[in-house]
């Protein structure tokens, strides 16, 4: 990476593989064409969409039909959500969502309230993040049509008993869609050993650019397009294929699985740790996890240090760039809803700080920002008390 502040907000967005680059730009000069034509112009394109899905379906054990490529994560969960809602034919459909999910989910759960009288079961999680497979199976009702928890939560690393919730649900009748934003690349997933029924891929969080993601719809699955017009995307997203971006998503993706032939979950794990271990152990008994030990994303640190505010503490340290558990709205700061939902003390909350890793940090990187953190963490103006929130 450049030169700059150890990179420590991976969750947030990843920088762009040069390999991804390269595969992208000769779509964006030589090979422009439509790949819905019927001349030579439009065969690269029509290729480099089909090879594209390919790679995105291998990484997740689906087939290459049944990727649908759209503009963002956000865009993909509507069209899973409201798309399985809005074709289910259902007089009264029920969906269950749980506390944690991205507002993508949440929010798009409430407009179908909102506009369509949509019924919505938010399920609570537990001190660590982790929603158990009891209080689904106690929610779901002969009018559940959809159950959407995701993989792994972006601020916390949680990772859900995805494969135990799917079960639940598929012997309820209800279809399952996972939004696995943060999980993909990361962790290994098979959707036929998960047994979902939709999955969510976003580009920008496994080194691909912004602006291209992709939902997996098992076959046979109705789903209401979520743009109308000329049949693209199986008639699910209408519109002229963005090729270039759909070619990096599939780069992204093939990277990834590499990545993960190789290893990287182990040695993500390793530097995670041992961030942790370095901060725990220069700073006693003022560290505290927030999330589950082990079953959390391997490059996923989020942590609270007693006696300071998570993002005054990051303002003190220019050189390390991440994330806080707090949120800024008209220059107040307010916990996470991720971490409150967990029950977390405010307090607690504001304290937070996300750290997360990637394919381009080291060990170099990690001594250096445990350094910076500790340092700041240890000043006396970081012994102020947290404000309440």
């Amino acid at each position: 990476m450049a030169d700059g502040p150890v990179y420590l907000d991976y969750n947030a967005t990843t920088p762009v593989d040069p390999r991804v680059a390269a595969a992208t730009e000769p779509y964006l000069t030589g090979w422009f064409g439509n790949p819905s034509s019927g001349h030579p112009y439009a065969d690269h394109p029509r290729r480099g969409l089909a090879e594209a899905r390919a790679q995105v379906a291998a990484l997740i054990g689906a087939r290459p039909h049944e990727i649908v490529f759209t503009a963002s994560g956000s865009e993909a969960d509507q069209l899973a959500i409201r798309g399985a809602v809005l074709a289910c034919g259902r007089p009264r459909p029920h969906v269950i969502t749980q506390t944690t999910e991205h507002p993508a989910v949440l929010q798009t759960c409430q407009a179908l309230t909102r506009l369509h009288g949509v019924r919505v079961t938010y399920l609570p999680v537990d001190a660590v993040g982790l929603l158990e497979p009891a209080q689904l199976a106690a929610a779901l009702d002969a009018d559940t049509v959809l159950v959407s928890v995701m993989a792994a939560n972006n601020e916390t690393g949680a990772l859900q008993p995805v494969r135990e919730l799917a079960a639940l649900a598929r012997h309820a009748g209800a279809a399952f869609h996972c939004d696995a934003a943060q999980a993909a690349g990361k962790i290994p997933l098979d959707v036929g050993e998960l047994g979902v029924d939709l999955l969510t891929v976003v580009g920008h969080k496994m080194y691909a650019p912004k602006g291209t993601a992709a939902l997996f719809v098992r076959d046979g699955l109705a789903l209401e397009p979520v743009v109308y017009g000329g049949g693209q995307e199986r008639g699910l997203r209408a519109g002229t294929e963005n090729v270039a971006l759909a070619v990096a998503l599939g780069t992204a993706a093939r990277l990834a699985a590499d990545d993960l032939a190789a290893g990287a979950e182990r040695r993500t794990t390793t530097l995670r740790d041992d961030l942790h271990q370095r901060l725990a152990t220069a700073l006693p008994g003022r560290v505290q996890l927030n999330g589950p030990a082990s079953a959390r994303l391997p490059n996923t640190l989020n942590i609270s240090i007693d006696g300071v505010q998570g993002h005054q503490l990051l303002a003190t340290v220019p050189g390390v760039a991440a994330s806080t558990g707090s949120a800024c709205h008209s220059g107040r700061h307010t916990p996470s809803p991720v971490l409150t939902a967990m029950g977390i003390a405010p307090e607690r909350a504001l304290g937070a700080l996300r750290l997360s890793l990637g394919r381009w940090s080291t060990p170099a990187d990690i001594t250096t920002a445990a350094a910076l953190i500790t340092s700041a963490a240890a000043a006396p103006t970081g012994h102020e008390p947290a404000a309440q929130g």
